[in-house]
């Protein structure tokens, strides 16, 4: 059977990207023969340029994306920034990274730069300012309830008289 140039580099890909199915799964899937598809991952010369590739990534990068500092991530935004597009796609698979990837940095980064100066919920200064009304509060009542009691106790000896007479 005959397929379409588009078709093979997309099987290619599916078999070389960073979600990359294996070659018995992806002939399940899509109902191409694994030995046809492995034909196309030869022909193309992948299999020696995703080997190269991926370990030249793990050599310069030696982490995760989501293990990267902050600085490393504005860094990478910086650099992005000043690229073309033919150039944007080479940075990107140099660095080990996506497009997506690239975007959340980006977001993070005007996050970062219009984030109020508010102490974050689960902080250990907003749980003591919480303790801290909190206190307060039961305080404020207990002030309302003896100031009542005094207010009542004058109230009962203008009424009764002084608690030591007799009446």
């Amino acid at each position: 059977m005959e397929y379409s140039e588009a078709f093979r580099s997309r099987m290619v890909q599916r078999l070389t990207g960073p979600k990359s199915v294996s070659a018995n799964a992806l002939a399940g899937e899509v109902g191409v023969p694994q030995s046809t598809l492995s034909r196309w991952l030869k022909d193309a010369s992948i299999v020696e340029v995703v080997a190269r590739s991926k370990r030249q990534r793990a050599v310069q990068r030696g982490k995760r994306v989501s293990e990267w500092s902050a600085e490393e991530k504005l860094q990478a935004v910086v650099e992005a920034a000043s690229l073309t597009e033919a150039e944007l796609g080479a940075w990107l698979r140099q660095k080990g990274l996506r497009e997506e990837d690239l975007t959340r940095f980006r977001a993070d980064a005007l996050t970062g730069l219009t984030a109020s100066k508010k102490p974050r919920a689960g902080s250990a200064e907003q749980k003591r300012i919480k303790e801290l009304e909190r206190d307060l509060k039961r305080k404020d009542a207990a002030l309302a309830e003896a100031a009542a009691v005094l207010v009542l106790r004058k109230k009962a000896a203008a009424l009764w008289g002084e608690e030591g007479e007799d009446t």
